[in-house]
């Protein structure tokens, strides 16, 4: 396993700036109302709150950056993130329409859960999230998540804290795999974090931010 080296480090600085710039005004102002409007059919997988879907596999939508929101609704619209569940739901909704979506599910408060595994795994989970496996070059999760896993609204990463774990745990053996890509102006980055965890290391993180906050 290689270190994380310095180029390590420029090139996910990089990354950040990059989508700090090139997202930033890439689609007008959401309307929260007429996103509600827009997301009944959302409610049915994801819950009226968005935070209630039918399973844990469904992510939580409260609260939800609107940036990052919009980021993966192209990526699934474009067929570049594969949701089978998703197929059709985006069809034919315009830059705006996604804009309105994302404006109302970010409106609405954010739902913690609780972190259910012993002292010891959290404890490790934590020591991961905030400052990475230096020897498998997996970086701290925290420098682009915020310590409190609130993400960064303004270069769209996303609010993680309170998310189901089982849905993390899916979602980072699909970047671990490279199952799941990141859009040209993240590059490769969560491939790159993903790639040295565990299984093990996986499920504890994603136990620990179930329950961050």
């Amino acid at each position: 396993m290689r270190r994380i080296t310095k180029f390590d480090s420029l090139r996910w600085l990089g990354a950040l700036v990059l989508v700090m710039f090139s997202i930033g005004g890439a689609h007008a102002g959401g309307d929260p109302a007429k996103g509600k409007a827009q997301s009944l059919v959302c409610a049915a997988c994801h819950g009226q709150d968005g935070a209630t879907g039918l399973d844990g596999t469904y992510p939580n939508l409260a609260g939800q950056n609107e940036k990052y929101q919009i980021r993966q609704m192209r990526l699934i619209q474009n067929n570049t993130r594969s949701v089978p569940l998703m197929a059709g739901q985006l069809t034919g909704k315009s830059d705006q329409d996604l804009a309105d979506i994302a404006a109302y599910y970010a409106s609405l408060p954010a739902k913690l859960g609780n972190a259910t595994g012993s002292d010891e795994d959290l404890a490790r989970a934590a020591q991961i999230y905030r400052g990475g496996i230096a020897k498998k070059s997996v970086a701290a999760c925290s420098a682009c998540h915020n310590p409190r896993g609130i993400g960064n609204p303004m270069a769209g990463f996303p609010w993680i804290s309170g998310q189901s774990a089982e849905y993390t745990v899916v979602q980072l053996k699909a970047y671990r795999e490279s199952e799941r890509l990141s859009d040209e102006a993240l590059g490769s980055m969560m491939q790159d974090v993903a790639h040295g965890l565990t299984d093990g290391e996986i499920a504890i993180l994603a136990d620990y931010l179930q329950g961050l906050n």
